[in-house]
């Protein structure tokens, strides 16, 4: 990869991949929705756009090349509603990441559901007429992320066009992170993830993970069968998770994110072996996870504005900058804890995010 040309980022957020890039030593360009602080610090010159569809991107980035010698873009995710962005980008640029014709594979629901069913992957059961009964189903978008828009079916609820249903599945969610070369894959890790309740009827929103796992050595066995099952089924390669949940003994498969997704900041650096994967080479071995590491997006409670003299820790990231307002259920920032026990982190996550929000409202 040439370093000495600028690595374009584009994501609903770029702050994650232009961090990791600036440690591996690029120099970065970032179109994303917030342009925070965090963002800033690690990049060249950083863009906001009202949305990532084509029509906002495009204006933009043809400026950015203007001024800027651009070699290769990695994305990251919120492009799941704006494929054919990913179209423009594939075009224009060198692309570190899945095609846009994988990419669209795994938002055809109907068809992933199917490849999974002849992988002999299990999965909640999923339709794609609404159901006659609200009980038990949840209504979810074909072209989701993050959670957002999963809600519990109500069959007087209005329904939208591009949603499926799923059956309600108990028992605690969980991820894998992985690299693939579109033939084999190498787990980096597994993740217990969170969800929030942003408000009345959508309580599966991300809210952050830590890389700890109560599957047994089979279940992980298990999962790395699926994975391997996968890449060669869709040609995977670069960083992608699979979202999982784990009821007892039995694991179901949910999705697969095929992109980097927000746990690999919990496994260091990670950047270089995205770009050598996606251009076919594995590592024969990667480090051993040390201590447990957990993120958690803080969600605004009420509205909440960022004051000037308000200062942000270190421990925080994704922070926006002095004057923002954060309205309920939106982003505040994100905060990250490493500790040798996982339940340390997660008393630290909530302290911590206590102490934002102590802090916030002090300075309002």
């Amino acid at each position: 990869m040439n370093r000495s040309k600028c690595l374009l980022i584009v994501a609903s957020s770029g702050r994650m991949l232009a961090e990791a890039a600036r440690k591996a030593g690029f120099q970065t360009l970032v179109l994303d929705l917030y342009a925070d602080l965090d963002t800033r610090m690690h990049s060249v010159k950083v863009r906001r756009a009202p949305s990532l569809a084509v029509e906002h991107v495009v204006p933009v980035l043809e400026d950015l090349i203007g001024h800027y010698d651009v070699g290769q873009v990695i994305y990251g995710s919120g492009l799941e509603s704006h494929p054919e962005t990913l179209d423009y980008l594939n075009q224009r640029f060198t692309v570190l990441g899945n095609t846009p014709a994988v990419f669209r594979s795994f938002q055809d629901k109907e068809g992933f559901f199917a490849a999974l069913t002849e992988l002999k992957i299990p999965f909640p059961k999923v339709s794609f007429a609404m159901p006659h009964s609200g009980q038990d189903w949840l209504s979810k978008p074909m072209q989701g992320q993050g959670g957002l828009g999963i809600r519990r079916h109500d069959p007087n609820y209005p329904v939208h066009e591009g949603v499926y249903w799923q059956k309600f599945q108990s028992g605690t969610p969980g991820s894998v992170l992985f690299l693939a070369d579109t033939r084999d894959a190498r787990v980096i890790g597994f993740n217990l993830q969170f969800t929030a309740k942003l408000e009345a009827g959508l309580e599966f929103a991300f809210s952050g993970l830590i890389n700890h796992s109560t599957l047994s050595r089979s279940q992980k066995m298990l999962i790395f069968d699926w994975l391997t099952r996968c890449v060669r089924a869709f040609g995977l390669k670069g960083l992608n998770s699979l979202d999982y949940i784990q009821d007892g003994e039995r694991v179901y498969a949910l999705e697969i994110n095929p992109r980097p997704s927000a746990s690999m900041q919990l496994y260091g650096d990670l950047l270089m072996h995205h770009v050598e994967a996606c251009q076919g080479r594995l590592p024969e071995a990667l480090p051993k996870q040390r201590g447990f590491a957990g993120f958690q997006v803080v969600y605004a409670d009420k509205d909440l504005r960022v004051s000037d003299a308000f200062d942000w820790p270190e421990w925080t990231q994704d922070r926006p900058g002095s004057g923002a307002v954060c309205r309920p259920g939106q982003p505040v920032c994100s905060i990250t804890a490493r500790r040798s026990e996982p339940r340390q982190v997660l008393a630290v996550l909530a302290t911590r995010q206590q102490q934002i929000f102590n802090q916030l409202i002090k300075v309002q």
